[in-house]
């Protein structure tokens, strides 16, 4: 999911909190970050954490996504815990998943376009009431011409929905629901899924909206990676596999669907459990690489990236030198 009530799942074992990331789209894991000896010190750079550091416990597709993006921007933000900006594309994102959410409290007949745009200031007003700090996008726009036209664009985008889906012919089972299961190994996977339709046979669907445009067709299968990752906790909670995962696209008005099927839920629980031992390994010896492509523009860390000439905050968990065995300091697991 793209925004921040969608992509919530806290990955160490916290209440959930804001996050966004461009990085679900990366569809390979590296597992390149340990470093033969001990992790060299660094000079300290005055940073506030939002709360404690702690080692990681838990998985949730954004976050999966930031580590096989760059391992140091999962650090910064399930370990260092680094405030981020909020942006006007992501919370126009989670205002219009709020809007779609409520609208199937009314009615079957109610569920309305000009019902559903009318949702919108409301939603706006809990939205800054809950996250204060969204409310510092529009600090600079006295004569609010600015935000006219950000709800103007969300207004658009809850319209479109309505040419891709009828919500007069359907009854979700479930909106915005938190799902976790911890798998054989220990791994606990955890994230909130839009909607979830449950057919009269009992066939299960899962839906995710998206107010971005549609991949292009050689990237589908990276756009698909985190649906295939709730369908894997769905399985594995329910042992049923859903019978269709259907991306919503907003933006561009398209709908992308795949069936899963168990062989592909098994390929993707072993690249979880790859990716987590690269995590593993990252958190035990503190080295974080960063690997930079072209979304280093929009992040919001670059004065602490190496890459941008920062340096990044002390490692704030204990570390050993790679192949010195683990012990149990530094040692990461489920909770």
């Amino acid at each position: 999911m793209e925004t921040s009530t969608e992509d919530v799942a806290e990955d160490t074992g916290g209440s959930p909190r804001p996050v966004t990331t461009a990085a679900e789209h990366a569809d390979t894991v590296h597992a390149d970050t340990v470093v033969d000896g001990a992790v060299a010190a660094r000079p300290a750079v005055p940073v506030t954490p939002a709360r404690a550091a702690a080692a990681p416990s838990s998985l949730s597709p954004s976050r999966a996504g930031d580590f096989m993006q760059c391992p140091l921007l999962y650090r910064f933000r399930v370990i260092d815990r680094l405030p981020e900006k909020p942006s006007e594309a992501a919370t126009r994102g989670t205002l219009v998943h709020a809007v779609l959410e409520r609208l199937f409290d009314a009615p079957a007949a109610e569920r309305t376009a000009p019902r559903a745009k009318a949702l919108l200031p409301g939603q706006w007003d809990r939205l800054r009431e809950s996250r204060p700090e969204v409310g510092e996008l529009f600090a600079d726009d006295p004569e609010g011409e600015r935000l006219a036209r950000w709800l103007a664009e969300a207004e658009r985008l809850v319209e479109r929905w309505f040419t891709l889906e009828d919500p007069s012919r359907l009854e979700p089972a479930e909106r915005e629901l938190f799902v976790e299961a911890e798998l054989d190994s220990g791994l606990r996977l955890r994230g909130i899924i839009d909607r979830v339709d449950v057919a009269p046979t009992g066939e299960v669907r899962i839906v995710d909206y998206k107010t971005g445009k549609a991949p292009r067709p050689q990237y589908a299968e990276g756009a698909l990676f985190q649906m295939k990752f709730y369908a894997l906790v769905v399985w594995r909670l329910k042992q049923v596999v859903p019978r269709r995962l259907q991306l919503v696209y907003l933006g561009s008005g398209d709908v992308l669907t795949y069936d899963p099927v168990p062989a592909d839920l098994e390929r993707v629980e072993r690249k979880l459990l790859a990716l987590w031992e690269a995590i593993r390994l990252a958190t035990e010896t503190g080295d974080w690489r960063p690997r930079p492509t072209k979304l280093c523009g929009w992040c919001d860390h670059q004065t602490h990236c190496p890459e941008f000439g920062g340096t990044p905050p002390p490692y704030p968990l204990p570390v050993r030198a790679a192949g010195t065995g683990g012990g149990e300091q530094g040692r990461m697991g489920p909770e």
